[in-house]
């Protein structure tokens, strides 16, 4: 519906200095929004697309015992690099995810984040369904590339999206709900996995409507999220300010409706005289080639300390003497802090400095993850995997929104891709590295690697970080 149809409550705010220009005046429109119902909605929306990104990286475990069984994969082989083992599907998923956050993220800064968003998840979608179908090692290799291509633009251009949408007191509370309901897919893949992945239904295996599952409900997503509007920050760095002004303006009048009165007048910024960067190749001079090193090292280390918790928390417990069955149980009980913790850091996401959160948190996963490789009581040892894990999401909250702050509108899905795409390669390497310290050193040498991961967080983001929380998107930039 087009907004000039609609009654206006308030009058729109005028500009009061001829140093302050249309674009000036829209931004700090958007920044003296209230934490409305309007924006948790949109922000809602948004997330249930990265929803099916951490949906399909879980079910990964669950399907790989089936997909052996059916013949299609082994689980091991004799060669390192054997295209039929599980190793290479996995492979496959992590090399996909990263050449859509390296390789292609570029597409949200170009044609914008609603269309490449909207995309990128039909994308995966359609990638997904057709590997559902695949008979052979090869066929399951090429479309889960394909799949976790969508699945990798598609997670960059939500943080992009969330940060450019909210206003910059809620931004941290908004990747915090973001986090949470992408998280809360984890148990919905195992539940789903357990009762599907037994059985054969209309002829397909269990382990293919697993995957179909996730495909439809992408496709789903595609459709309620029709309302979310283009990013007005994006839409102003294209000249289409009149488009830009229409979309606040709506987003205003709904606020408005809700509240029952005006708004509060906003409060626009001089223009600077030195613009940010416009160019992705400027990144690389001061300011921004100093905050791309320390996030390329942040998340290649955050990444191997994250996963290698994460993925091997059964074969730690069972090395701590914890039998298999039990091991499972008290990992499931380990992961509820995948959703729980995103949804803890909403009390303080915006309260804390954004840097000072992580910095905090990595030396929690240190605490207690030392605390994990010298005990021995189930009890304790459960209580200690669950706070590395809580600890663990506070960093993932804190870095997705600090990471999407750092850069200018113009480039932020693009400079976010390059510095994200080095947790892939963490990913990747993780397995490897935790594998090769539980042989020499055991567990205690695991988390003396771990450690040392998170010390590389902590050196780079608390000496270099600048400050974010609460500043505006624009003076970030400068």
């Amino acid at each position: 519906m087009n907004t000039t149809d609609r009654p206006t409550i308030a009058a729109k705010p005028s500009t009061t200095s001829a140093q302050v220009d249309a674009t000036a005046l829209i931004t700090a429109r958007i920044d003296r929004l209230p934490p409305a119902r309007h924006l948790w909605w949109l922000v809602i929306l948004i997330s249930l697309g990265g929803y099916f990104e951490i949906y399909d990286l879980i079910l990964m475990g669950y399907v790989a015992p089936a997909m052996a069984h059916s013949g299609i994969l082994a689980t091991t082989t004799a060669s390192f690099f054997a295209f039929r083992g599980f190793g290479a599907f996995v492979a496959a998923t992590f090399a996909g995810l990263f050449v859509g956050t390296l390789g292609l993220s570029f597409l949200a800064d170009r044609y914008g984040r609603r269309a490449v968003f909207t995309y990128s998840l039909l994308w995966y979608s359609v990638c997904s369904a057709i590997l559902a179908f695949q008979q052979d090692a090869a066929g399951l290799l090429l479309w889960r590339f394909a799949a976790g291509i969508g699945i990798g633009v598609e997670i960059i251009t939500i943080d992009t999206y969330i940060s450019e949408l909210v206003p910059q007191t809620m931004r941290g509370r908004a990747i915090a709900v973001n986090q949470a309901i992408m998280f809360l897919s984890a148990p919905a893949a195992a539940l789903i996995s357990y009762l599907l992945v037994p059985t054969t239904l209309l002829g397909l295996a269990g382990w293919r409507w697993v995957i179909l599952l996730g495909a439809g409900g992408a496709v789903v997503v595609w459709f309620i999220r029709r309302p979310v509007p283009e990013s007005p920050r994006w839409l102003l760095r294209q000249g289409r300010t009149a488009q830009a002004e229409q979309i606040v303006t709506d987003i205003e009048q709904r606020i408005e409706r809700t509240l029952g009165r005006p708004l509060a007048a906003p409060q626009p910024a001089p223009r600077s005289a030195t613009p940010p960067t416009t160019s992705f190749a400027r990144l690389w001079h001061a300011p921004y080639r100093a905050r791309l090193i320390m996030l390329i090292v942040f998340n290649l280390f955050q990444a191997i300390g994250y996963y290698g918790f994460a993925n091997w928390v059964p074969t730690l417990l069972v090395q701590q003497g914890i039998g298999v069955t039990r091991s499972l149980l008290y990992s499931s009980l380990i992961a509820l802090a995948l959703p729980l913790g995103p949804l803890l850091a909403t009390t303080f996401a915006d309260r804390i400095e954004r840097k000072w959160t992580i910095v905090g948190s990595a030396l929690g996963v240190i605490v207690f993850g030392l605390s994990f490789a010298l005990l021995r009581n189930p009890a304790l040892l459960v209580v200690s995997g669950l706070m590395v894990s809580l600890f663990g999401q506070f960093i993932s909250v804190g870095y997705h929104t600090y990471q999407a702050e750092l850069f200018p509108t113009p480039v932020r899905s693009r400079a976010g891709g390059l510095v994200y795409s080095a947790s892939r390669i963490g990913a990747m390497f993780s397995g490897f590295l935790i594998a090769f310290l539980l042989r020499n050193f055991g567990v205690t040498g695991v988390f003396v690697g771990i450690t040392a991961c998170m010390l590389m967080i902590v050196v780079p983001i608390g000496l270099f970080g600048p400050r974010t929380t609460g500043l505006s998107l624009d003076r970030i930039a400068h």
